[in-house]
């Protein structure tokens, strides 16, 4: 470890990495550290698949040493606080470190205890989330015998906004070998006001939920959980329209349990956390400080450049950027960042390049079935020009599935982790 670097890196993630492997293969004289505590990387897009059992977790898992690019130093420590008028930050064991730039990509974290019972629901053998133990919800596939299996995420953002819906397709199907699917009610319940933002996507995605009757409850922001009664509470969260019981499903047993509060029993509950960006961002002084991005860290969304402190960068998912949080979108975030990082330490304007918003989301629609959602800003499509002339992939298909369990994690580990795409 030196005093000082030219690039210092806050986050040993997808983001990191990333960055870090790109610049070291533009300029291999520059000094870059990564300040990383944890000791392993995960590949998490692969986790969807764990739950569903078509994939190993410990093929998910490498060690953070083995990733951290050759001449990169890596800082075993947590950052505890920033000084970007000083251009340092502290960290708990090394002290302070100065750059010359900075790039922050330090993830996102699990708000457990922002949802009442959540921690306690996820003791019992009945509640279980890919984003924490996807080993666990496939445990709970194969012992559950039937009921309302719901499936719901937050009203916060979340990493890889898809994934919620993804396990709930894999488990529809896995009931339904399993032999229990007769007497399933299959709930998939979400704050949002449609099954996916682009429309192009949420037509097909539409036709899938018809045809594997799924009971879609749009509107639905689940705000508690009663283990010791296997209920979830929600708030029907549709503008200017109230709930009476006259509204209520009675298929799953909804019972009204307050002002625009409906409450379901569930047989097994498979959710999304609330999730927000780690602590040491939201005091920090790159975050919002207010609105509906507070405690994200405020960039502009096209340069990634922090709009008072010129030196640092924020990429991945503690960026507060319009769009999904996921590796797909790193990939298209990182040169940006990496481009704008080399002119600033040439004193050069930034790049003409911008970022446009770009993200994906490979939404597994059962066993061997895929459709690959791209956009960018603004919920417009942005699908890769050859690809789409090779696979309509506004529809889903066996060959986006190879490429989700196989392609993907491939280019992961051996391109985009060296730096390479």
């Amino acid at each position: 470890m030196k005093p000082h670097y030219n690039v210092l890196v806050v986050g040993g993630g997808t983001g990191g990495i990333m960055t870090a492997a790109q610049l070291r293969r533009k300029d291999k004289k520059l000094s870059i550290a990564i300040v990383e505590p944890n000791t392993s990387h995960f590949y998490q897009p692969a986790w969807t698949l764990v739950g569903a059992g078509a994939f190993k977790f410990a093929d998910t898992k490498r060690d953070e040493k083995k990733l951290i690019p050759p001449g990169v130093d890596w800082i075993k420590d947590y950052v505890t606080s920033f000084d970007p008028e000083s251009d340092k930050v502290t960290t708990k064991s090394n002290g302070n470190i100065s750059y010359d730039t900075m790039i922050v990509s330090a993830g996102i974290q699990m708000d457990i205890d922002a949802m009442p019972g959540l921690r306690e629901a996820l003791k019992t053998d009945k509640v279980c989330s890919n984003y924490i133990d996807p080993e666990k919800t496939f445990r709970i596939l194969k012992e559950f015998k039937g009921g309302n299996a719901v499936f719901t995420q937050p009203a916060t953002p979340i990493r890889c906004g898809g994934a919620p819906q993804k396990i709930m397709y894999l488990a529809e199907e896995f009931f339904e070998k399993s032999g229990v699917r007769e007497k399933t009610n299959v709930v998939f319940a979400t704050p949002g006001t449609v099954i996916f933002g682009t429309k192009v996507f949420a037509d097909e995605l539409n036709r899938i939920l018809k045809k594997k009757r799924v009971n879609f409850k749009p509107f639905y922001k689940p705000i508690s959980i009663d283990s010791a009664k296997q209920e979830i509470t929600f708030q029907y969260v549709k503008p200017e329209t109230k709930r009476t019981g006259a509204d209520l499903d009675q298929t799953v047993n909804e019972k009204l349990t307050g002002d625009n509060l409906v409450t379901m029993h569930y047989d097994m509950l498979h959710l999304a956390p609330p999730q927000s960006a780690p602590e040491f961002i939201k005091q920090s002084p790159f975050a919002h400080q207010e609105g509906p991005n507070k405690g994200w860290m405020n960039v502009d969304i096209h340069t990634l450049q922090h709009p008072h402190f010129k030196n640092v960068f924020g990429l991945g998912d503690s960026a507060a950027l319009p769009t999904a949080k996921t590796g797909a979108a790193i990939r298209k975030q990182a040169p940006i960042v990496v481009e704008n990082v080399m002119r600033i330490l040439q004193s050069l304007p930034l790049s003409e390049k911008v970022y446009e918003g770009y993200s994906s989301c490979p939404i597994v629609t059962g066993y061997g079935k895929m459709l690959l959602c791209e956009f960018k800003y603004d919920n417009v499509r942005d699908s890769d020009p050859i690809l789409s002339k090779l696979v309509d992939t506004t529809k889903e298909r066996w060959s986006m599935w190879v490429l989700k369990k196989y392609g993907l994690p491939w280019l992961y580990w051996n391109m985009m982790m060296k730096g390479r795409m």
